[in-house]
């Protein structure tokens, strides 16, 4: 099987690229500075495009069995702490997301043997903030700006059914991995003994173990039926309040210091939302087509993650 992932250089497409080399396929990396793509198997090879326009890279399209389009710019920033979203950030957010998406529908009509399938990224932030009600793939987008970014990210792919491709729409959860992400921040104080909740804890946590997501990635890629959105989530999502005792639990650690909303509203601005808002979110569809999750509860996969 021929994959190739567009903004493969982080987190999710490395590891997806390293799991589908193992396997013996191979890889084609679409990246923004593949000087910085390194250490990785054989079979992967990186590709300089500019996520804007239809290069030379376009060629590589040909023949591939599946694209996997994972191109857009961190909604927390570079940094080990949250960026602000400012105007100007916002704006990078959108448009990092939408040119990516229609460099490779462009990319897709200038060539003639296309591939079958286009797995388009997004996230569960697509709902909105919904207290504790459970929430599908059928269930309604909000109209804040992580909705309205999106919708447009999915939106930007969306031509490729009319050139005959199938196309699945992941919308991502809270990824649990060490090695990354939104995770080590989260254990952090924990380490310093400070364990704490976000404003009143009850906001709901759509986590999923990284193992379980790249397992997923790898399902949906291989099942020739699956097409449309997916949530890519753990069948059992816990409020934050229950996520801090469980991760205190875990690491033998305090976790009855809360961070009221105001001071992080004050520390982060809007990007605070991301800790304060929530959404219940169940992968029905997921489920429904046989996909087995390794990690279906915290505790279980909290243990996994920290027993280095």
């Amino acid at each position: 099987m021929k994959t190739v992932i567009a903004g493969g250089s982080g987190l999710i497409g490395r590891a997806l690229a390293e799991n589908s080399a193992r396997d013996g396929h191979q890889v084609i990396i679409l990246s923004r500075h593949p000087e910085n793509v390194i250490d990785l198997p054989k079979e992967v090879v990186t590709v300089a495009w500019d996520g804007r326009t239809v290069g030379d890279w376009a060629t590589h399209l040909e023949d591939a069995d599946a694209i996997v389009n994972l191109a857009g710019a961190s909604l927390s920033g570079e940094g080990f702490l949250p960026s602000r979203w400012t105007m100007p950030r916002k704006q990078q957010i959108r448009d990092s997301r939408i040119n990516a998406g229609l460099a490779l529908v462009n990319a897709l009509k200038s060539i003639s043997r296309k591939p079958r399938l286009l797995l388009q990224s997004s996230a569960i932030g697509i709902y909105g903030p919904q207290d504790d009600t459970e929430l599908s793939e059928d269930s309604l987008a909000a109209d804040d700006f992580l909705a309205s970014i999106c919708l447009d990210w999915e939106e930007s792919t969306k031509a490729v059914e009319e050139l005959g491709l199938r196309r699945i729409v992941i919308r991502t959860g809270l990824p649990l991995t060490t090695k990354g992400g939104a995770f080590p921040l989260l254990m952090l104080p924990f380490k310093l003994f400070l364990g704490n909740t976000f404003g009143d804890g009850r906001q709901y946590y759509s986590w999923i173990h990284f193992h379980d997501y790249i397992a997923a990635l790898r399902f949906l890629l291989k099942s020739p039926g699956a097409s449309g959105v997916y949530n890519l989530t753990a069948p059992n999502p816990v409020s934050n309040r229950q996520f801090a005792q469980t991760l205190g639990r875990v690491m033998r650690r305090p976790s009855f210091f809360p961070l009221p909303a105001f001071a992080l509203k004050l520390a982060l601005g809007e990007v605070s939302t991301v800790v304060l808002d929530g959404q219940r979110v169940l992968p029905q569809r997921l489920l429904a087509d046989g996909f087995s999750f390794a990690f279906p509860e915290l505790q279980l996969a909290l243990e996994d993650l920290l027993k280095k």
